[in-house]
């Protein structure tokens, strides 16, 4: 469909006041939605916008030398090398769920309430426990009640709660909208034509809830004991209820126009292309044999994920390491494959997912023969999803029969999978600590070069959770938790301690 763009930007309950990103429009009203004089499905759009193409962009930006799908052209990035501006706390997934993206979906379930039309609350409550979950996963305690609330003043030094908090939270919210999405409601979601997600499919949003909570209700792995332990019935039941198929993909388009926000934002034209130089070798190379069978194996995925370096083939750089400029054609350029290209899509959640979600949770129950299935689903929707023909499709599936099988298949195959369908999502991250950067899980898995070895020092130590931003820092020091360095970037978060 063709994008029309209505990003709004509040600024919520930060003191600073920041100047938006240029492909940002800011609202007049600093605190009363209904100054504006729009109904919910004129806010809709703004609302999906900046919680994808402002958060999630965002929060994928700065992971990408953690979870390597991308690598800088020049040796010890920062955020490759995990140092200077990172330990300083500039770093803005924060400013932009707080500053642009939660404001919007406060509007939205304020304006839902207005309106008498609960569906415009739903969405707002999905898309609130999606930026939640999203800035939790990075940080830890974060702030939720006293975020920007338009029918209160706003609140300068918020308090911190726990991620234990802020998950029960997600789930309340997820479950109250798949009620509300059952409601009556005075205004349709088609209304304006401004829910650029589902185009007003309530069903959809409803499979889009489910996923979301089985994403987070799986997450808990690592936890045995209490009102969050793991529980892979609920996860899988969840996902009996989550997305069903491609068309169910949750994911905003781009056309891939003059204006900078037409393009997606890692592409060669987006706002975030500076930050994906090269496509790093780790991912290229678990392309190059993603099953981790004896007998090289080429994804068909590489050729449209990855695109042909100038002197040929498909190579990528190592994390942290730079390129000699004389040997840059030898590489691949991050730029034009299937997710990095202008017109590229940006993915919140895929029926793949759901099904390496699923996966996860039956062979963690013993169910090996119900695993198997979930993965063997998961991987062939991915490809579907990629465009890869049927011819292709069959070989790598009867590959997988033939050399895996359901005797020899572990979670290692899983993860890896599921590392090649979520590109560039920052959900990845969650994995990579999850099971501990295990080599074991991801082969050929290694630190960055260059990594600050003054808070990394051994081979083991990865990167555990982000710097506040400084400007909360300085705002708000005596609410936040500690954010020395050493402590934060080194320290596990809630649902990452084992039990």
């Amino acid at each position: 469909m063709k994008k029309r763009y209505k990003y709004f930007c509040l600024l919520g309950f930060v003191t600073t006041f920041f100047s938006c990103q240029d492909y940002l429009d800011v609202n007049n009203s600093l605190t009363n939605p209904t100054n504006t004089g729009l109904a919910p499905q004129y806010r809709i759009e703004g609302a999906i916008e900046n919680t994808v193409a402002t958060a999630q962009y965002r929060g994928t930006r700065e992971v990408l030398g953690v979870v390597q799908y991308g690598s800088q052209n020049v040796p010890a990035y920062y955020s490759e090398s995990w140092n200077t501006f990172l330990t300083t706390g500039s770093y803005f997934l924060w400013q932009n769920v707080y500053v642009y993206a939660l404001p919007n979906t406060a509007d939205l379930i304020y304006l839902g309430e207005e309106y008498n039309s609960p569906h415009y609350t739903a969405v707002g409550k999905i898309l609130r426990a999606y930026l939640f979950g999203m800035a939790t996963d990075q940080y830890g305690s974060i702030v939720t009640d006293d975020s920007y609330n338009p029918e209160r003043t706003i609140e300068l030094e918020p308090e911190f709660v726990s991620q234990q908090e802020v998950y029960q939270l997600i789930f309340t919210l997820l479950d109250e909208a798949i009620a509300e999405l059952d409601m009556d409601s005075e205004i349709s979601l088609q209304a304006a034509e401004g829910d650029i997600l589902y185009n007003g499919d309530l069903a959809q949003w409803k499979r889009f809830a489910y996923s979301i909570k089985a994403r987070y209700l799986n997450h808990l792995t690592k936890k045995s004991s209490g009102e969050f332990a793991y529980d892979p019935q609920a996860v899988i039941q969840a996902t009996q209820n989550g997305l069903a198929s491609n068309q169910d993909n949750a994911l905003i388009s781009y056309g891939g126009g003059t204006a900078v926000n037409d393009n997606q934002p890692f592409s060669v034209n987006g706002y975030g292309s500076t930050r994906f130089d090269y496509f790093s070798e780790f991912f290229v190379n678990l392309l190059k044999d993603p099953l981790t069978i004896e007998e090289e194996f080429e994804d068909p995925r590489l050729s449209i994920i990855v695109p042909e370096a100038v002197n040929g083939g498909y190579q990528g750089v190592k994390t942290g390491a730079g390129v000699d400029a004389e040997l840059a054609d030898d590489y691949s350029l991050g730029n034009g494959g299937f997710y990095t290209s202008p017109d590229s899509p940006t993915y919140m959640m895929t029926y793949s997912e759901v099904k390496f979600i699923e996966a996860e949770a039956r062979f963690r129950n013993g169910d090996i023969a119900g695993a198997y299935a979930a993965y063997k689903t998961g991987v062939e929707a991915d490809l579907q999803k990629l465009n890869v023909s049927s011819e292709e499709i069959t070989t790598y599936m009867t590959k997988i029969d033939t050399e895996i099988g359901q005797a020899n298949f572990d979670l290692s195959q899983i993860f890896v999978q599921k590392y090649i369908a979520n590109m560039l999502n920052p959900e990845t991250w969650v994995d990579f600590r999850r099971v501990d950067y295990s080599a074991d899980i991801y082969p050929g898995l290694e630190r960055p070069d260059n990594v600050n070895i003054s808070l990394f020092p051994n081979e083991d130590d990865w990167l555990q959770a982000m710097m506040y931003e400084y400007n909360e820092e300085d705002r708000n020091y005596e609410n936040m938790p500690d954010n020395n360095p050493a402590v934060r970037l080194t320290t596990p978060v809630w649902w990452d301690v084992e039990e």
